[in-house]
């Protein structure tokens, strides 16, 4: 859109400035979009404190896991069993649309993780 200027003055035309009511609307939207943004972000926080916590009670239980394989001389992997758990939590992800390789990652990663703990059990 050109600006031409106007054959009285020779000068450009003001801008058009928008009017009240609309500048209220934008406040309006803005403040919702900001009191959404901290129900997600105070949802978001609950989830952290979740994870963390059932991560902690996950690995109680597989230090007492542990423990048990290093009483009974059992091997501190068990492949069969990570291939078992790998693909039940694929199969959650994909339940929860959650990206499975994603989930896939986080597994191997808390899978090597108990690994490492059930060998230092054994030394």
């Amino acid at each position: 859109m050109s600006r031409t200027s106007t054959p009285a003055t020779g000068r450009q035309p003001s801008p058009v400035l928008p009017d009240a009511p609309r500048s209220d609307a934008h406040a309006d939207a803005a403040a919702r979009a900001a009191a959404l943004l901290k129900e997600h972000r105070t949802s978001i926080d609950r989830l952290d404190a979740i994870l963390v916590y059932t991560l902690g009670e996950r690995f109680k239980h597989t230090q007492a896991v542990g423990k048990l394989k290093a009483e009974h001389d059992l091997p501190p992997s068990d492949p069969a069993r990570e291939a078992q758990q790998i693909a039940r939590l694929e199969d959650l992800a994909t339940q929860a649309d959650l990206d499975p390789e994603f989930a896939k990652a986080f597994l191997n990663f808390i899978i090597q993780e108990v690994i490492r703990h059930h060998r230092k059990h054994q030394e």
